[in-house]
């Protein structure tokens, strides 16, 4: 098995090599002939828009490899959606306020708002540095955002949903989180006390007994189970849609929504009630409003609203979220995309154990682009998924540097393609009918499979299924490379006009198969399809998804391309 830099040296020597007939790296169109918009394209242009989320990460540590997974899933639909014609707005951010955070801060001997602008400057380097095009970075600390809070705390009061009232009962400061009897476990700590823990997280927990704020969420157990039922595709994938389901067969109880002042002093003051703090899990789903626009000019935005989010939360975005929205009379999350979790070699990440997988590192081990297809390429949204370096190298050497890379770098070598040109197709070659042609059967399901593509992929993208819509890509270029070793066309010889028109042939249809995977790749590998549709001289106007107009001359129509 090669090396992780020997992977890096591949990948490079494969894609980024340049010709010498091509100094700009770009291969030759035949002049004179002007790119057609034929029937065969799929027209998709809309100004429709579409505003995709992650969730805003804690700041109580610095950025994993799950982090980047969520952020490069929903990177991956934003793009997607871009290249479909929509304008898209894609946020990601910060959660930088409650009393994990004003712990964390203490015990670095720092002021909150210092230790928390540190971390959230390092998920924003990470996410720079891993090609997420967010359009927006929001940090709950924010003016807009705390304004944002208290306004919709304000609409939540005046409607009635909200009243002071004692809670009394199990708390987890590590997840933020109030918990019911139920949710709560027995367990021993270090030294062997007995102690009581999160079922679901495993951290410790305290009973909890105060004077707050408690929301009316015991009143939205029929309105969430209806919603739930008459929009079965709300929640994706399916699995999740019914785990919430089968949370609201009980009861839920109301809600506590603030902290007394004695105890969380970081975090935004309840409008009117200075001794009390709003709850930080409140206050950072209302991020997705702040962005928005909210109170002003959001319904743009926020009809048109999709969350990405890890299955731990998903309890709070399919359950107290929509409760909040629905209280305040505002529309519900179009879809919920929930993804699981990463593992390294079989075990949970943790500090304790020192298999936290630094993004940064990996970048420098296998690209950014190698990290973003393994992350898509592997991440199963309903399952759990491993991470280990081996398997990292072992799928971008196969299916980047060894398949798609070695396709390109041999039908651009200029051994092969000595003029640099985007070759000419024949149809007496390589007829539609299949008959008096040098065309095989196994030809016809080559351009059948790639035709059929963009509709794969598009459906496998919509439902959040990435990894189906790149395993189709990926089938797509082992039939492409097939169809090349099968023909051989080194071996033809170019003084004999036939075999130089059935080497353009396969040239063409090789290129074109390209040029398709290229475009479709780019919500994946940004880099790496840019620089493969550059060195086949596709220019910016003509990569999105108007662009899948695949093999025209097959049809009898004009190429833009030959």
């Amino acid at each position: 098995m090669r090396s992780p830099c020997c992977f890096l040296s591949r990948a490079r020597t494969v894609l980024l090599r340049l010709s010498s007939h091509a100094p700009d790296g770009r291969l030759p169109r035949v002049s004179g002939i002007k790119h057609c918009q034929a029937s065969r394209c799929f027209c998709t242009k809309s100004s429709k828009p579409y505003y995709i989320t992650t969730p805003i990460f804690y700041v109580n540590a610095s950025p994993h490899i799950g982090h980047v997974y969520s952020a490069v899933t929903a990177d991956c639909l934003h793009r997607y959606k871009l290249l479909k014609g929509y304008t898209s707005r894609f946020a990601t951010g910060t959660d930088e306020h409650g009393l994990k955070i004003q712990q964390a801060a203490s015990n670095a001997g720092k002021e909150p708002l210092s230790f928390c602008t540190e971390v959230s400057e390092s998920f924003r380097h990470v996410f720079q540095r891993c090609s997420i095009s967010y359009t927006d970075y929001i940090r709950t600390t924010e003016q807009r955002h705390r304004q944002a809070v208290q306004h919709f705390w304000t609409v939540l009061h005046s409607e009635g949903f909200l009243y002071k009232g004692t809670y009394e009962g199990w708390y987890s400061t590590p997840d933020e989180s109030f918990l019911t009897p139920a949710q709560v476990t027995d367990s021993t700590d270090s030294e062997g006390r007995q102690i009581k823990v999160s079922a679901e997280s495993g951290h410790k927990v305290e009973w909890m007994k105060e004077d707050n704020y408690m929301f009316r969420l015991s009143g939205f157990r029929t309105e969430l189970l209806h919603w739930l039922r008459s929009n079965p595709k709300v929640i994706q994938p399916v699995k999740f849609h019914d785990l919430v389901l089968q949370w609201l067969e009980d009861d839920i109880p109301d809600l506590s929504v603030s902290r007394q002042k004695s105890r969380l002093q970081w975090g935004i003051p309840v409008p009117g009630d200075p001794e009390q703090t709003i709850y930080v899990w409140l206050d950072a789903l209302v991020n997705y409003l702040t962005v928005a626009g909210y109170p002003q000019n959001h319904s743009q935005w926020w009809t048109e609203v999709h969350h990405v989010v890890g299955k731990d939360i998903l309890k709070f975005h399919a359950i107290y979220w929509p409760a909040f929205l629905m209280a305040a009379g505002l529309p519900l999350p179009q879809t919920i995309y929930v993804h699981s979790h990463w593992t390294v070699e079989g075990k949970k990440m943790s500090k304790s154990l020192g298999n936290v997988i630094n993004p940064l590192d990996a970048i420098e081990k296998f690209t950014v682009d190698g990290l973003r297809y393994f992350l898509l390429r592997q991440g199963v949204p309903d399952s759990d998924c491993d991470y280990y370096d081996d398997k990292v190298i072992k799928m971008c050497n196969s299916e980047l540097a060894d398949a798609l890379g070695g396709l390109l770098n041999r039908c651009t070598a200029p051994s092969l393609n000595p003029t640099q040109q985007y070759p000419r197709f024949s149809n007496t070659c390589f007829p539609k009918e299949g008959l008096g042609g040098k065309s095989i059967s196994d030809d016809y399901r080559l351009i059948e499979a790639v035709s059929a593509l963009p509709l794969i992929v598009e459906q496998h993208f919509e439902n959040l299924n990435v990894y189906k819509a790149l395993e189709a890509i990926s089938a797509c270029v082992r039939l492409t490379n097939g169809f090349v070793q099968r023909h051989a066309p080194w071996k033809l010889d170019r003084k004999v006009p036939e075999d130089q028109q059935w080497l353009d042939t396969i040239l063409h249809v090789s290129l074109e198969c390209l040029r398709m995977y290229g475009i479709l790749l780019q919500p994946v590998v940004p880099g790496l399809a840019d620089k493969i549709l550059s060195r086949l001289g596709v220019t910016p106007e003509e990569r999105s998804w108007d662009s899948l107009n695949f093999l025209m001359r097959f049809e009898g129509r004009e190429c833009g391309f030959c």
